[in-house]
């Protein structure tokens, strides 16, 4: 959820139109979690996405359930640390380890943020300065000490390629 509210805020400071939809269905029980998130220059109609122009999947059940929901020569990004592609890899699905970097930063809690730098690197949607800035100015007061990691994992991920 913190990787589309971050991407989602840094789109609407490049004035772009967004937006975004979070799922919080049986995932506290253990199910899968995920949001939704709409960028574009014009208006958006709808905030629900049937096929999307790119997914970052972060462990198998997610990949599991949304890998067919990317559209033809689409992005996906998937977690190599937690999920694992059987079958046919494209030129458009990169794997990376972002558990496994995320624990060599110090904090196994920002691999979303690793993911979300190697997207915008690939992407170019929103400026990684954007996305760190936000990063910044939503940080609950008592989670500024959360931030200078974030940063450093969000250009982390930039530079997976």
């Amino acid at each position: 959820m913190l990787l589309g509210k971050v991407l989602a805020e840094a789109a609407m400071q490049e004035d772009k139109f967004v937006s975004f939809l979070p799922s919080y269905g049986a995932e506290v029980r253990g199910g899968t979690c995920h949001c939704m998130v709409t960028i574009s220059d014009k208006e958006v109609g709808s905030p629900y996405i049937d096929t999307a122009d790119a997914l970052i999947i972060m462990n198998n059940p997610s990949l599991e359930k949304f890998k067919n929901r990317v559209k033809n020569k689409g992005l996906l990004f998937i977690n190599s640390s937690l999920a694992v592609q059987r079958g046919h890899k494209d030129k458009s699905s990169f794997h990376y380890p972002f558990t496994d970097i995320a624990i060599n930063l110090g904090n196994i809690r920002v691999a979303n943020i690793i993911a979300l730098g190697c997207f915008l690197a690939r992407s170019g949607i929103v400026s990684l300065n954007t996305v760190s800035k936000v990063i910044s100015d939503i940080a609950p007061e008592e989670k500024k000490n959360l931030i200078e990691i974030n940063q450093k994992a969000l250009e982390e991920g930039s530079k997976l390629k």
